[in-house]
């Protein structure tokens, strides 16, 4: 079973780091060809481009700057890491021992608007660039047409390498979109978190986004290979929804 999460528009990169290995993401090259294009930016242009603030433009005008090739220990860090945000909250990284990360290595995969797709301990350096940014490329007007199907060839292959065809998407819908389902062809399960309020259970962006770290936690700690597995998932007061769930969809609700 392979999960798939969404990276975070925040970034750690002052925490001490881990002793941990680390690797190079398969799609350097990609990356470098986009930084190339937002190299050529300057900081109005990024605050059209990606609707933030100047502070941010001027912020992320430096990152692209300073990106550059190899990457090393000295000047990257490892994706499970390097993003900050509800979802890593939930994860925890820091506080997974060493087997549990290098179990999540080979299970989970960080889609990506810059590196298309990342492995947990693949090296990365700073930046922003959400997938549903119209960065024209020589590619295409934005960066679903950039990926073209890269992202869902690579998919396929780490469901290969591990001889499973069960995708559980705990990604945003912004990402989930850069893959061809139709192409994948394997069994795509979404897990949905809902909270009880005004009379009905409504998926509530910040705790959502917090319990899709805290079930990827739940598959990497005990090992789940099964979505019968994951049913038993209980933390922060969710229980799974028999009623609500579908065969495409497992509901886990609280309130």
């Amino acid at each position: 079973m392979i999960s798939i999460i969404s990276p975070a528009k925040t970034l750690d990169f002052s925490t001490k780091t881990l002793e941990l290995p680390y690797s190079i993401p398969v799609f350097t090259q990609e990356a470098s060809a986009l930084m190339e294009e937002l190299k050529k930016l300057n900081p109005d242009d990024l605050q059209a481009l990606m609707n933030i603030s100047r502070p941010l433009a001027d912020l992320n005008y430096t990152r692209f700057q300073d990106w550059s090739l190899p990457f090393t220990a000295e000047n990257a860090r490892q994706a499970i890491l390097a993003f900050k945000g509800e979802v890593y909250t939930g994860i925890d990284a820091y506080n997974l021992s060493k087997d549990d990360i290098l179990y999540a290595d080979n299970h989970l995969q960080i889609l990506s608007g810059l590196y298309g797709v990342l492995k947990p301990l693949d090296l990365i350096r700073e930046y922003r660039l959400e997938m549903g940014t119209k960065l024209q490329n020589k590619k295409g007007k934005n960066l679903y047409e950039f990926w073209g199907n890269t992202i869902t060839e690579q998919i396929r292959t780490a469901l290969n390498a591990q001889n499973c065809n069960t995708l559980v998407n705990l990604a945003s819908n912004e990402y989930f979109k850069a893959i061809n389902t139709k192409l994948l062809g394997a069994d795509i399960i979404t897990p949905t978190f809902k909270d009880f309020k005004k009379g009905s259970y409504k998926v509530i962006s910040f705790y959502a986004k917090k319990a899709r770290g805290l079930m990827v936690r739940f598959i990497i700690k005990n090992r789940i290979s099964t979505i019968d597995d994951m049913k038993h998932f209980e933390e922060e007061g969710y229980f799974y929804n028999d009623v609500l769930s579908t065969q495409k969809e497992i509901v886990f609700t609280r309130g």
